[in-house]
Formats: structure tokens, C-alpha cells, sequence
């Protein structure tokens, strides 16, 4: 169920300047990077691009909802990492994102490592918000 506007604890605003060849900047200046379209979509690469972004974000929101799961099971994920990688490429009516999430859990069991995963997705903003959308793979 989405949330209302009264229900909101915070609200990231950022601002883009030129689009994918340009740069991005939060209001309160702890980000400001230039952003370039990546080599193989035949930009120059010199910069961070919007799917980067995008993975920096999923997978730093997972690895929470990750903490979340594991501390309501009583499991131990410190020394845990999230990697997602988002993809672009065509589709139908433009382009479109695939993302992969992988977590390695040192000390926890893979049978258990997979069920925490599986329950973060569930909890994850980023994941709920995807759910549907786009195809994400849990690996």
C-alpha cells in the first residue's frame, strides 16, 4: 500500500541539469557529480550515469531492509555486502532496466542466507517500488 503524504519522514531532492550528458546535484550539496552517458550506449563514459546511481541506491536500500529481516530472525549478516547491477537496453517503446541483486553473507548458511534475501525483498522500498515494473532477479 503506498504511503501518504503525511506519512513521509524525509524527502531526498535532487536536480539534473542536461539529462543524461550533464550533471546531478542534491539540494543540500552532498551530491553534485557530473553524469555522462556510458561508452557503450556511445557517450564518453566520464562520468557516473543514471543506472549507476540507481544500483548505488538499491543496493545500500536492500542491505537495510536486509539488517531489518535478519535482526527479526535473530541472524548475524555484519560483514554482509549488496551488490545490484541495472542494466538498460531496448524494449517495445524505448528503453527500459533489469536489475540483479546478489548479497553475500559470510557466517550464515546458504538456505538462510537465500530465505533473508527473499525477505528483504519483500520489505525493500526500492524493491516494492520496482515490484511489476521491471524485472528484478534475486541471485
Amino acid at each position: 500500500m503506498p504511503i501518504q503524504q503525511s506519512d513521509v519522514l524525509y524527502t531526498a531532492v535532487a536536480t539534473a541539469e542536461n539529462g543524461r550528458d550533464g550533471r546531478v546535484a542534491t539540494d543540500d550539496g552532498t551530491l553534485d557529480v557530473v553524469v555522462n552517458p556510458p561508452k557503450e550506449m556511445g557517450g564518453s563514459g566520464a562520468g557516473t550515469n543514471p543506472e549507476q546511481l540507481f544500483a548505488a541506491g538499491y543496493s545500500a536500500c536492500f542491505q537495510g531492509a536486509l539488517a531489518v529481516v535478519a535482526r527479526q530472525e535473530g541472524a548475524d549478516v555484519s560483514g554482509s555486502t549488496v551488490t545490484a547491477k541495472v542494466g538498460i537496453g531496448r524494449n517495445e517503446d524505448g528503453f527500459g532496466i533489469i536489475v540483479e541483486i546478489s548479497a553475500d553473507i559470510p557466517g550464515v548458511d546458504r538456505a538462510a542466507a537465500r530465505a533473508l534475501v527473499d525477505k528483504a525483498h519483500q520489505v525493500c522500498p526500492y524493491s516494492k517500488a520496482t515490484r511489476g515494473n521491471i524485472t528484478v532477479t534475486l541471485v
